[in-house]
């Protein structure tokens, strides 16, 4: 149907990763494991329900080139519909696109100039 069926992850920049893994761990209980926090399901992270929770460098150019402090990462059932979708309604789609054993990513921009990460689930 390509649509948005989940947050797949939140991702922060932080001065130092590591020790705002520490501070959520400690004070939230959120468990620290080295892709960040995998709510919703037991595993690997690769369960189509799984929501991260992770920290990038402040100096990431994982987010783009501008200033963005957070990017948000959307489940879809439908990568190449809703990057179709979303470029008719006049964002800007980045041509890069990763593959992994757990699924596909594809990034765009929003009309406010935010960068938003997507995610295809396998199976």
């Amino acid at each position: 149907m390509a649509k948005a069926i989940g947050f797949g992850g939140v991702f922060l920049k932080a001065r130092d990763p590591k020790a705002l893994a520490k501070w959520y761990e400690e004070n939230l209980g959120i468990p620290n494991s080295p892709g960040g926090l995998m709510f919703g399901a037991p595993g690997d992270g690769s369960e189509p329900g799984i929501t991260t929770f992770a920290y990038f460098p402040l100096d990431t150019k994982y987010f783009g080139d501008g200033p963005q402090a957070a990017m948000l990462n959307f489940r879809v059932d439908d990568l190449d519909g809703v990057l179709a979708k979303v470029a008719a309604g006049g964002a800007k789609v980045d041509e890069k696109r990763d593959e992994y054993d757990f699924g596909r990513f594809a990034w765009f921009w929003d009309p406010e100039g935010n960068r938003v990460e997507l995610w295809e689930p396998k199976g």
